[in-house]
């Protein structure tokens, strides 16, 4: 067990036995996976099998979360969060902890996928986020905290999942957990009022974050500072008219954007084949000449070798 100088959840160190107070299972804590202002979330082993328990010292944030996991298990084929186990409590020095367990989700953010993978993944992973996004606003949730780092690319699949639902907020209160990089409040393009627009805002400066990983803080001018980098980057220019909508609040789901942004990605494959196909006449012009010299050699040199087995046979 670990020392008696800890005192809250985000200082539980590895080889940690929690015990469940309620279900009397017990986890092995392996490492630490992540820290936000609603708890510390770690991973464990229960039986031979790794899970992911978020703790914190705070009874109603860890019941909202658990709400939110058990409303995304309703939602057939779902895709947004992990999967909820079960919630205990742990009592230690003299205190009780609550927490939750949930599926381990093995895979890279998003941002580490897109530099391994290439840029080609950016329109494919944002179609699959608008979709699941699209799901999650139906149940009466926005994300709120939407982030590269809440978002999990899986290993087997490839398919993104979005973890750590602590900044869930019903549709029309106040968004309660957010990064300031992400949230239009602090680029003056909104208010904080949990819609779908704010988490499309959000997709939207994801789209931003792929090609300026280290951010940037805002000028005086925020509106414009943010469209003249959507204007002048190269790698944006198909997305252009998607993220400039998401960014003023111009789309009314996630349904709507996601439906425009499958139109620009098939606009710019039909861009690349087309000047595959037209590079390949030029290239198969060129060759032609060479072939037919070619194909001459290879009808010369058989004549001779059948010559030559010819003359072996009857000399």
């Amino acid at each position: 067990m670990m020392s008696n100088t800890t005192k809250n959840p985000s200082k539980v160190p590895p080889g940690t036995v929690i015990n469940g107070k309620w279900n009397k299972n017990r986890y092995k804590v392996i490492r630490m996976l992540g820290a936000g202002a609603n708890g510390t979330v770690y991973l464990a082993d229960h039986q031979g099998q790794l899970v992911a328990i978020k703790m914190s010292s705070d009874y109603g944030s860890i019941a909202s979360e658990m709400n939110v996991l058990k409303s995304f298990s309703k939602v057939q084929g779902s895709s947004l969060g992990p999967y909820l186990f079960h919630g205990d409590d742990w009592e230690h020095n003299g205190r009780s902890f609550p927490f939750y367990v949930m599926e381990y989700i093995q895979g890279d953010d998003l941002l580490s996928f897109i530099k391994k993978k290439g840029d080609d993944w950016v329109g494919i992973l944002l179609l699959q986020l608008l979709a699941s996004l699209d799901e999650l606003h139906s149940q009466g949730w926005i994300f709120g905290d939407l982030k590269p780092e809440n978002l999990i690319v899986m290993d087997a699949s490839h398919s993104i999942r979005c973890i750590d639902v602590g900044g869930t907020t019903p549709i029309g209160r106040s968004v309660k957990e957010y990064t300031e990089f992400f949230d239009r409040g602090y680029w003056g393009l909104g208010t904080r009022k949990a819609e779908p627009s704010y988490d499309l805002f959000a997709v939207a400066m994801i789209g931003i974050n792929v090609c300026y990983p280290n951010r940037f803080q805002k000028q005086s001018d925020r509106k414009r500072q943010l469209l003249e980098i959507v204007d002048k980057n190269v790698k944006l220019r198909p997305y252009n008219k998607v993220i400039r909508k998401a960014l003023l609040g111009e789309y009314g789901s996630a349904k709507e954007m996601r439906r425009e942004l499958l139109l620009s990605i098939q606009a710019k494959n039909d861009r690349r084949v087309k000047g595959s196909v037209t590079s390949k006449n030029v290239k198969s012009n060129k060759k032609n000449g060479g072939f037919a010299e070619t194909f001459f050699i290879l009808l010369i040199v058989g004549c001779i070798y059948g010559l030559y087995i010819f003359s072996q046979l009857t000399g």
